[in-house]
């Protein structure tokens, strides 16, 4: 089920595209193990069926736990979110519970939790100055969010909301706690899964292949994901050893590569304008270092991390995406 008709029409339109663009900039082309990687760590949204049915817009909707009813009309287009548990967080500013059209609202992709989803970031207890330099990066197109599929969502936002509400929205999202929802396990064999609205979901049946050299990260329950409710989780798959091998990475770096502690702390959990990493989602991390790699962050902050991926292979940075989030917050 899909929760607004603008994401089906981008993705239809963007059937056939899997060639990842990235800023202009981008010095060099991707190598064959990043390529490679993009398959899982950037998952799409297939279009519809051929003759599947509209999603009835008026139909009532319900989670678990919730006293509140939606319809997918009350958040259409994403001018709007649905807020299953508004206890659990403070008063949304307008621009992040409604949006202020053009530009839509903050919490639709990211939740009113601020906790996003793998295929987004998860902007709770981000510094608010980082959150607002993301932000004009975006929409100076020094930062993209990866291939056509994706790229086409925050550059826009970033052009239509305006410096006043992106101020609100920034100051609303720091203000946050990030609360751990992602079970980080290592296993050499995973469920099979296929992609359903940016997220990978495990099959029907019990199918299982071997892990390689991957990070498969699937919803608990993908009918309450696509439901936007904030209180589930995620589990992710990473590599045996991974988590392991991330804490050296992390404490004492990998060959040329500094320790990302040096950076975002000992526990990971930031300095200053730096972002926390840990107990966040593992893919979305990856999905940060291969776009550091090449080129897809680009503006003048990211310097530094452009310089670090370029030491990391594959095999570290999806160790260092998943010690990071096995941290507590």
């Amino acid at each position: 089920m899909l929760t607004s008709k603008l994401p089906m029409l981008l993705a239809a339109l963007a059937t056939g595209l899997s060639t990842f663009v990235f800023a202009q900039s981008a010095p060099t082309p991707p190598d064959a193990e990043l390529r490679a990687a993009m398959e899982w760590a950037f998952p799409l949204n297939p279009p519809p069926a051929a003759h599947a049915p509209m999603p009835d817009m008026h139909k009532p909707l319900h989670v678990p736990g919730s006293a509140r009813t939606y319809t997918l009309a009350d958040y259409d287009h994403m001018f709007g979110a649905p807020d299953w548990f508004p206890q659990d967080h403070p008063p949304m500013p307008r621009i992040v519970a409604r949006g202020r059209k053009p530009a839509w609202a903050c919490a639709f992709c990211h939740l009113p939790t601020g906790q996003g989803r793998p295929e987004n970031a998860p902007l709770a207890g981000l510094p608010a100055a980082y959150i607002i330099e993301q932000v004009k990066a975006f929409r100076s197109g020094k930062r993209v969010s990866g291939g056509p599929e994706m790229a086409r969502f925050m550059p826009a936002e970033a052009t239509h909301v305006t410096d006043a509400d992106l101020k609100q929205a920034a100051g609303y999202f720091s203000s946050l706690h990030y609360k751990p929802w992602t079970q980080v396990i290592e296993t050499a064999t995973v469920p099979k899964t296929h992609m359903v609205h940016f997220i990978l979901v495990a099959d029907t049946g019990n199918a299982r292949e071997p892990i390689g050299n991957r990070i498969i990260e699937t919803s608990t329950d993908i009918a309450r994901t696509e439901l936007r409710d904030t209180r589930f989780g995620f589990v992710a798959y990473v590599p045996p050893g991974s988590i392991a091998r991330g804490a050296v990475i992390a404490s004492k770096g990998a060959g040329e590569a500094l320790p990302c502690e040096s950076c975002h702390g000992s526990d990971l959990r930031g300095v200053g304008n730096i972002p926390p990493l840990a107990s966040r989602s593992p893919t979305y991390i990856i999905r940060e270092l291969i776009l550091f790699r090449l080129g897809g962050r680009a503006n003048t902050a990211a310097a530094p991390m452009q310089q670090e991926a370029s030491h990391l292979s594959l095999r570290d940075m999806i160790a260092a995406a998943a010690y990071a989030a096995s941290r507590k917050p």
